[in-house]
């Protein structure tokens, strides 16, 4: 099993991917969370991320459902926003991981100070354990980045 990597240590792993993925979540407010519910069935719900000192933050209602199937199993994917029409400027990109409830009150107001969520609210800091992103290049490839804690990051290109 992958060990997670927290927002920072990706980002200093692979600069250029993660300049690019979080520029495709930061280009829209909402995205898709995926989770697994009591029964092991997914639910995908809307969600905002926040980029903040190195972490990818999940912010959520109290008691929401994804709130309640994360505190089970932490286990989550996240798609960006495609956006408007095909273009996917940047691209196709996800995001798996494992997503940790932070219940220590000063970080959680330090959240709430420079986010201003609606109160109360549930937190949760993110471990990556993939990141994907797919594009095309040039008209002609379908070009996977796939990128694993421990793993260089492999780019797959097929026609």
């Amino acid at each position: 099993m992958n060990t997670g990597m927290n927002w920072a240590a990706f980002s200093s792993t692979e600069p250029d991917l993660a300049k690019t993925v979080e520029a495709r979540f930061l280009a829209f407010t909402h995205h898709v969370l995926a989770t697994l519910r009591k029964d092991g069935s997914p639910r995908t719900t809307g969600l905002e991320v926040r980029f903040l000192d190195g972490e990818l933050w999940l912010g959520m209602m109290p008691d929401s459902l994804k709130a309640l199937d994360l505190r089970r199993d932490p286990r989550f994917a996240l798609q960006a926003n495609p956006g408007e029409g095909q273009s996917m400027g940047g691209g196709d990109v996800r995001i798996a991981g494992r997503a940790i409830e932070v219940t220590d009150p000063g970080t959680k107001a330090a959240y709430a100070e420079e986010v201003k969520p609606p109160e109360p609210f549930h937190l949760f800091r993110t471990e990556l354990t993939e990141v994907v992103r797919t594009y095309v290049e040039d008209e002609k490839y379908l070009v996977l980045q796939v990128w694993k804690p421990g793993q260089p990051l492999r780019t797959i290109k097929r026609t």
